[in-house]
């Protein structure tokens, strides 16, 4: 179980009057509980849904207020944090950084203190199961941008994470390779959080979160959520 107790973030921002910086609220303060299988964040640009994400293995850490995983807080014990949940990116070069996708997976392994044969096994297993067995060796230059978004999926999965959180992973993929993707959070045994602008997929999680302006405005059922967010992203005014 995941909880937030009325986490805050903020940042420093320059005075442009040239005074002490300023103390800017990205997001918060927010309470939750993430209990659900699959959970989906949606909102607009600048909304805070991806710092939201970032919280919650400890990328990034609230000004106030705590975060835990399991009983463990993301601050003091951000190690074991990240053991438990991993951490999916938009961009898939910015966690893919070996030059084949063998080495990439094999690298993420190596917390796990396994000999190198059984590494390259565990490794080339974790390809396999996401249809890039017979990719393992080639530069993963030549990988597709799909290709490229699994890769970074199986480096994160071979660890073994209990949770799975995705920021946007499909952003960047065709229509094709998105459905792909989809499909292949929506198949995993893990707890899966998946920040979204895809509103079909987010239809297919049990709970969604809608962030807007630095705050959690609505929280529940799917339908009546991306309901919401369609009339908040019009104008319409809710009461």
């Amino acid at each position: 179980m995941i909880t937030l107790d009325e986490v805050l973030v903020t940042a420093y921002s320059p005075d442009p009057a040239g005074g002490a910086d300023r103390i800017v609220r990205l997001l918060g303060p927010v309470t939750l509980d993430l209990g659900e299988r699959r959970i989906a964040i949606v909102g607009a640009n600048g909304s805070g849904k991806s710092t939201l994400a970032r919280l919650l293995n400890g990328l990034v850490l609230p000004a106030s207020g705590s975060v835990h995983v399991d009983g463990l807080d993301t601050g003091r014990d951000g190690a074991a944090v990240r053991r438990r949940v991993g951490f999916m990116f938009t961009d898939p070069d910015a966690q893919v950084v070996m030059p084949t996708p063998l080495e990439d997976v094999a690298l993420s392994l190596r917390r796990l203190k396994l000999a190198p044969e059984a590494r390259d096994e565990v490794a080339r297993a974790a390809l396999g199961r996401l249809g890039l067995a017979d990719r393992a060796e080639l530069p993963v230059h030549a990988l597709s941008g799909g290709q490229r978004q699994l890769l970074a999926l199986a480096a994160v999965l071979a660890t073994g994470p209990a949770v799975l959180v995705a920021d946007e992973p499909t952003t960047l993929l065709d229509l094709r390779w998105r459905r792909v993707v989809d499909d292949l959070l929506a198949s995993l045994d893990q707890q899966v959080i998946v920040v979204t602008h895809d509103l079909d997929a987010a239809l297919r999680a049990d709970r969604v979160l809608v962030v807007d302006d630095g705050s959690v405005v609505f929280d529940g059922e799917p339908a009546p959520a991306i309901a919401y967010y369609r009339d908040l992203m019009t104008g319409v005014p809710r009461p």
